[in-house]
């Protein structure tokens, strides 16, 4: 997937792979981002507060490997997941989903899940319309909170 680089290069991406997993393992655990201020480039917090990191996936979009709606791509590998949460898995990836307009960062892996899971049985026109403009105000607000 396309995305700008926000961490330095020498930042190992293990570490959030390992941290994804913990929060998979702890039903109770809140999704909330593992952000290492001393490992974020020089306006890496500006480009993740604006979610300029996001603009690169449009390539993505074009080229048919994500679409504009979906559950996030994620770094843990298919066989992590419970039988039911592979569900996620039967569409194609999104840039913005129905966990993003949702609460995000206030809930639980498993209430992520389940939100990706509910977006793919009731994937619609009008549902990835309304996860659209309900985006907006998620991104213009987020630098706020």
């Amino acid at each position: 997937m396309w995305k700008y680089r926000t961490m330095a290069a020498e930042t190992d991406p293990a570490e959030h792979a390992r941290y994804v997993a913990s929060l998979a393992g702890d039903p109770g655990a809140v999704l909330t981002k593992l952000d290492a201020p001393a490992g974020l480039i020089p306006c890496g917090a500006l480009l993740r507060t604006c979610a300029l990191d996001e603009l690169p996936q449009l390539f993505n979009v074009l080229r048919g490997e994500m679409s504009l709606v979906g559950p996030r791509p994620d770094v843990l590998e298919a066989g992590e997941y419970r039988p039911w949460q592979r569900r996620r898995f039967d569409v194609v990836p999104g840039i913005s989903g129905l966990w993003q307009v949702s609460g995000k960062n206030e809930l639980t892996f498993d209430e992520m899940l389940e939100l990706d899971v509910q977006y793919v049985e009731q994937r619609s026109l009008w549902l990835d319309l309304s996860i659209l403009l309900r985006t907006v105000p998620v991104v213009l607000c987020r630098g706020n909170r």
